[in-house]
């Protein structure tokens, strides 16, 4: 069975009852759901506390599928708690991962202006809490709090110059240049801390930069062997020479 058969089977079982999703959770999961999405967070509290009347909440296990491609898109998730890696098979079933989404991410947001299908497959990276609103629901929000559209308009142009700059950077350059920067994007930019969790597995982050786990995993220790990272269990990083990083 191929990759994209099991998922269909790992859908199909979801809708005969055999997941963990669907369970829903009280008013301060959705209050916090809420609060913690820049789409919302800026609103006042009683804005807010309208939002939580129309949330649905969701779970999903490790592995677990949220949507698959061909699903109908008809609601925005948020990520509450957890991590949900967004990607697309090829017709031969390779992957190209998209994103991973983080608590204060959302994806599905096309459903808001038109009925559609999903393209993509999104997957729970470990345990998963989800929040969700319907198109029609939050189509209503826009038209009573117009500032939300705003956020929505602004976090579309940041995936839209991150997309691109993705597609430049697997097309033009080399493999070493493309660790190297994805490396120095980790770095945090608040407290200059060099010392970071890789967000991704090896696996993950090589689909994300067009190459092999092997390739990771070879350069990774040869950045490490000139010196400028350090790796340390559980997937941490140190980087060591910023400046001969961006270089590399």
């Amino acid at each position: 069975m191929g990759k994209e058969e099991n998922y269909k089977l790992n859908r199909d079982k979801c809708a005969y009852g055999h997941c963990a999703h669907n369970h829903g959770y009280g008013n301060g999961h959705h209050e916090s759901c809420v609060s913690l999405v820049p789409i919302f967070n800026h609103l006042e509290d009683e804005q807010m506390d309208e939002i939580v009347e129309v949330i649905k909440s969701s779970s999903y296990k490790k592995g677990e599928i949220v949507y698959s491609a061909g699903d109908k898109s008809d609601s925005l998730y948020i990520v509450r708690s957890g991590r949900i890696r967004i990607y697309r098979l090829s017709e031969s079933g390779k992957e190209q991962l998209v994103r991973i989404l983080k608590p204060g991410d959302f994806t599905g947001e096309l459903a808001l202006f038109s009925e559609s299908i999903h393209e993509s497959y999104a997957e729970a990276v470990e345990d998963t809490k989800v929040c969700m609103i319907t198109r029609s629901d939050l189509q209503n929000l826009l038209m009573k709090f117009p500032s939300i559209s705003l956020k929505i308009l602004s976090e579309f142009s940041r995936r839209l110059e991150e997309s691109e700059k993705q597609t430049a950077r697997v097309s033009t350059e080399k493999v070493e240049t493309r660790i190297a920067s994805f490396l120095t994007e980790c770095v945090n930019k608040k407290d200059g801390s060099m010392e970071f969790v890789l967000p991704m597995s090896k696996k993950d982050l090589a689909s994300y930069l067009g190459t092999t786990p092997e390739t990771i995993s070879r350069k990774l220790s040869e950045l490490e062997d000139e010196g400028y990272i350090r790796q340390g269990p559980h997937r941490k990083i140190k980087i060591l020479d910023l400046d001969g990083l961006y270089d590399a």
